[in-house]
């Protein structure tokens, strides 16, 4: 598992700048408690894509595969997410939930389909 450390920094480092990128889009103050209160839903949703996709795959589970860790993480991160943030009486509006969705594929797929490329490179030309 140590081997994934990695892979799980990156996830928690990318959910981190998609909030305090929304958060500074729109002028919000506090910096730290309003990037911890903005931040916490998602990445509650994350530990628990993770989670689901180790118990899930627990033989055959890899942090840098797009499908199925990928997607389960950054559905689950996005869902539970969104859930806490109604919970916690945080807004979810409608075109938030799009904007969030399509960041947040970006930024926990696109790592995920950069480190492939840039591993199938280094694999030709050995």
């Amino acid at each position: 598992m140590k081997k994934y450390l990695p892979a799980l920094v990156l996830d928690v480092v990318v959910v981190i700048v998609f909030c305090a990128i929304g958060r500074r889009s729109h002028d919000e103050a506090n910096a730290l408690t309003g990037l911890a209160t903005t931040a916490w839903p998602f990445l509650t949703g994350l530990a628990v894509g993770w989670l689901a996709t180790v118990a899930l795959y627990r033989d055959k589970f890899d942090a840098f595969l797009i499908v199925p860790t990928g997607i389960v993480v950054w559905l689950s991160t996005l869902v539970v997410g969104m859930l806490l943030r109604v919970v916690s009486g945080q807004g979810t509006a409608f075109s938030f939930v799009l904007v969030a969705g399509t960041v947040l594929a970006v930024f926990l797929l696109g790592w995920r389909a950069v480190a492939k490329i840039v591993t199938k490179s280094r694999a030709t030309t050995r």
